[in-house]
Order: structure tokens, then sequence, then C-alpha cells
């Protein structure tokens, strides 16, 4: 009888046993470095639940402690700091405005002092820089001071208030230098005025500020006889602000030094 195999269909192999024994390996933790890293890991948890769970009080203080100083700050700014100005700010209205009517020539003198006294049972410059110290009001109540106290002719009064005198306002802080550098001038100081002339105008440079003290710094540099720097600070105004006020008459001044 014929014997056939149907198409597809294949002879299994016969199945080999294979007599060689598999190694059972057995991975030295000290040799895995994930290993490592994982027990180092538990260690250290273990060993910051310790110290946790041993200083938790001091902890708890620390925290508390932070959180009280942050609140009282919020609180100190909220119904402290704040209505301080707001106060300030309302006293000063009145010493402002007289001091405004007094640069414009009316009764300069007077109108000065109550600037810088008070009046109509407000405080004026001097008391609002003192009893309110630290704020923003009576920061600018000490320029205010100054410049009454220099238009007064009381030029040591001036100079102690406009250097207690902080901005970061361009203008007004280079007045305030500029101003203790007149003081000095009306002393009869020309070597101290010229410091504070030269060092206003080097103060954040602008076509308002800067030209007048260069002229101011030429000027006084001119009466100490110090030519070279009178042309330096001369010439500046020409190259650099030759649209100002102070460069009408550079020219000649300049032409005087050389």
């Amino acid at each position: 009888m014929a014997t056939y195999n149907k198409r597809g269909y294949k002879t299994p192999k016969e199945k080999v046993e294979n007599d060689t024994q598999v190694e059972n390996i057995t991975i030295d933790e000290k040799d895995s470095t994930t290993a490592g890293v994982f027990n180092s890991l538990d260690q250290t948890a273990s060993k910051t639940e310790e110290f946790v769970a041993k200083n938790q009080k001091a902890i708890f203080g620390i925290v508390a402690v932070i959180a009280l100083v942050t609140v009282g700050y919020v609180l100190f700014q909220k119904f402290v700091a704040e209505p301080k100005e707001d106060t300030a700010a309302i006293e000063m209205f009145l010493a402002q405005q007289n001091f405004q009517k007094a640069t414009d020539g009316t009764k300069s003198d007077s109108l000065y002092n109550l600037a810088l006294k008070g009046s109509e049972g407000k405080f004026g410059f001097v008391d609002i820089a003192s009893k309110y110290e630290g704020t923003d009001a009576g920061n600018l109540a000490n320029y205010y001071a100054g410049m009454a106290y220099l238009n007064t002719k009381k030029y040591d009064e001036a100079i102690s208030y406009l250097e207690k005198f902080k901005s970061d306002d361009m203008v007004l802080s280079a007045l305030a230098i500029g101003a203790i550098g007149d003081a000095h001038s009306q002393k009869n100081q020309p070597k101290e005025a010229l410091e504070f002339y030269i060092k206003a105008s080097e103060t954040n440079k602008n076509e308002f500020t800067t030209p007048r003290f260069l002229l101011k710094a030429g000027q006084t540099a001119l009466g100490l006889k110090n030519k070279a720097d009178a042309l330096k600070y001369f010439t500046e105004i020409k190259e650099k602000y030759e649209a100002t006020p102070e460069a009408a008459n550079i020219d000649a001044l300049i032409g005087l030094v050389q």
C-alpha cells in the first residue's frame, strides 16, 4: 500500500533532551549599583524620620515663628505703615502749599518759615521729617526742609536736611546734591561746592540737571583758577547739551578760559 504525506504536514522532530543543568545565579546586593542606591535612600529616609520625630517640637516652633513674622509684617504694613504714610502726606499738604507760595515770591521768608515750622494746626517739614521718619513723606520733608533753609540763608541746617534725603527720582536726587553745593558756595567754601556740583552733574544724567550743575562746576572751577577743568565742564555742555539754556552763552565762557 502506498503511503503519502498530507500537504503542509511535517514529520515532527525527535525531542532532544538537554541534560545540561542551569545554574542558580545569585546576585549579591553589594554588587548591584541600583540596589545600593535604594538601600542608601532607605537609610537616609529612616534617619530623616528619626530626626523629625526627635525634633518635631523645635521644627514646629521654627515654622510658627516664620509664620508669625510673616503675618506680623503684613499686619504692620496694613495697619501701621500705610496709615502712617497717609497721615504724613495729609500733614504735609499745607506745608507744601506754603513752600510753593514762597517759591513764587510772595512773602518768601515768612512762608518758608511757616513751611518749616507748621501752621493752622498742621506740622511743618521739620516735625514731619522727625515724627514720620522712615516714611516716603518723612523723607521728602527732608528735601523741602533743606531747600527752605537754603532759601532763608541757614546753610548748615540746609546741608543737614539735604544730606538725609534719599531718592531714586532722577531729578530730585541731583537737585538735592547740587543744593548742598549751593550751600557750601554761600558759605564761601568753593572747593566743597565744586565737589558737590560735579557729583550732581554725574547723577542720573539728563538735560535738566546735568547742564545746570556742569555750568556751576565750570564757574566754580574758574573762580578757583582751574581753567583746564572749567574748560572741560563748559565743553561738555557745548557738545552734549547745546539745546539747553545753559548752552546759550557757553562759547563766551569757553573763550574766557582758553
